[in-house]
């Protein structure tokens, strides 16, 4: 019993004293760690500190350079400038690498100073020397470009659409109900050449696609945003929505000289994608700005949907054609909306009148839409004639009576158009003739 217990008591402890020297060795290696972790963050510090000074120091030295650069270039401007103001009015233009100073080197350091104190008189006079230059130079030199307006400052104008859509200028399917005849908001743009809202021949764009087709203008205002990053747009405008097809919406444009031309878009509703619209038109002529201008306005095809008629369904144009202008005669086919093979051209649908205002841009009273300057009045155009459209005529029907006293057999056809403002009147829509033999009818 005592050897066993012996044995026992030594192995416990045997087991005891190597799980003491496994937890002093993990001991030491975390201190080992945790001083490596020191060292480095120590040398990191270090870096961070040198990198620091040398930045301070390059810092200090920019600085230094700079100001040396600006006390040159004051003690140079003045007598630069004087210089060339007055070789400009006597006449010359020398190169601009050849610009003499009036004040000698060896005076330089007794002069700076002085300049430095009296540097607004000598503004003055340069002022005074650049305007008799240009005074005698004579009017600014045309634009590069062709499209930039050489006009000194910007015009207020007064924009206002009108509609003429009636049920006596265009009576085919003239939308009464569900929804009626109306226009859709007036979106504007003033721009230069280097942008285009829309183009006929062109593809229409995303955002003329979705104002063309649904009347929504959040893809437009994104291409025009994009395009004023670039300064080819200068402003964008817009008008409510006239509930009718005879009507008026206002607005007031204020247009720049780097930005004279304006596009405009208005939807028809309803419509599958048709619109009325103006394409980079320039207020801007011979470097003044135009006091009035007037423009009549034809619907326009935008390529994306191959409906004929107002109140057609949505059916997508695949692939999506150009922008196309309509007229009486194309879409070439009988059931287009817009289909008057008498007429040459169709009477303008709408029209837009530009108003220039004299008063200056910082005295202007702003205008809300829908207001109506006195001196516009609605025209008047003559109806268009509308003829009356028929069906083709039924099959003939049996011949009833007897046929040896002459039986009637009879067809019929049905009108599709009926006539409007003096058209011609429909044909007879019934028609009977005689019967024959073998088309009778026989009695039980």
């Amino acid at each position: 019993m005592t050897s066993t217990l012996c044995l026992d008591s030594w192995i416990r402890r045997s087991s005891w004293k190597k799980k003491k020297k496994k937890k002093k060795k993990k001991k030491k290696k975390k201190k080992k760690k945790k001083k490596k972790k020191k060292k480095k963050k120590k040398k990191k510090k270090k870096k961070k500190k040198k990198k620091k000074k040398k930045k301070k120091k390059k810092k200090k030295k920019k600085k230094k350079k700079k100001k040396k650069k600006k006390k040159e270039e004051e003690e140079e401007d003045g007598d630069v400038e004087i210089s060339a103001g007055l070789q400009r009015l006597a006449g010359t233009h020398p190169p601009r690498f050849v610009l003499r100073r009036l004040v000698p080197e060896t005076r330089k350091s007794t002069m700076s100073s002085e300049r430095l104190c009296c540097g607004w008189l000598w503004r003055l006079l340069i002022a005074v020397l650049l305007k008799l230059s240009a005074c005698r130079a004579g009017p600014p030199p045309p634009p590069s470009d062709g499209t930039d307006c050489a006009a000194r400052g910007p015009a207020s104008y007064v924009l206002v659409f009108t509609g003429h859509w009636s049920p006596q200028t265009f009576p085919k399917q003239y939308p009464l109900f569900r929804p009626p005849a109306q226009w859709s908001k007036l979106i504007a743009v003033t721009h230069n050449r280097h942008f285009r809202l829309w183009q006929d021949g062109e593809a229409a764009s995303v955002g003329v696609q979705s104002f063309a087709e649904l009347g929504l203008t959040v893809e437009l205002v994104k291409e025009a945003k994009e395009a004023r990053k670039r300064r080819a747009v200068g402003a964008m405008y817009r008008t409510a929505g006239i509930p009718n097809g005879i009507s008026h919406s206002s607005t007031e444009l204020l247009m720049q000289p780097r930005s004279p031309l304006l596009s405009l878009m208005v939807k028809v509703i309803p419509s599958p994608d048709w619109f009325v619209g103006v394409d980079s038109f320039s207020l801007c002529e011979r470097g003044q700005w135009k006091q009035e201008v007037t423009l009549d306005l034809q619907p326009f095809d935008a390529g994306t949907d191959s409906g004929f008629t107002f109140s057609s369904p949505n059916f997508p144009t695949n692939p999506a054609e150009n922008i196309t202008r309509i007229t009486s005669q194309m879409p070439n086919h009988p059931a287009n909306s817009f289909y008057y093979p008498r007429l040459q051209e169709l009477p303008p649908i709408a029209s837009i009148k530009a108003i220039r205002q004299n008063r200056s841009p910082a005295h202007q009273i702003p205008m809300s839409n829908h207001i109506l300057p006195n001196s516009i009045s609605p025209q008047r155009f003559s109806e268009t004639p509308l003829d009356c459209e028929v069906s083709l005529w039924s099959s003939w029907g049996l011949c009833l009576g007897s046929c040896s006293r002459g039986g009637v057999r009879h067809r019929t056809r049905y009108i599709l158009l009926r006539p409007a403002n003096a058209g011609t009147p429909c044909p007879e829509l019934e028609e009977q003739a005689e019967c024959t033999q073998h088309n009778c009818l026989k009695r039980q």
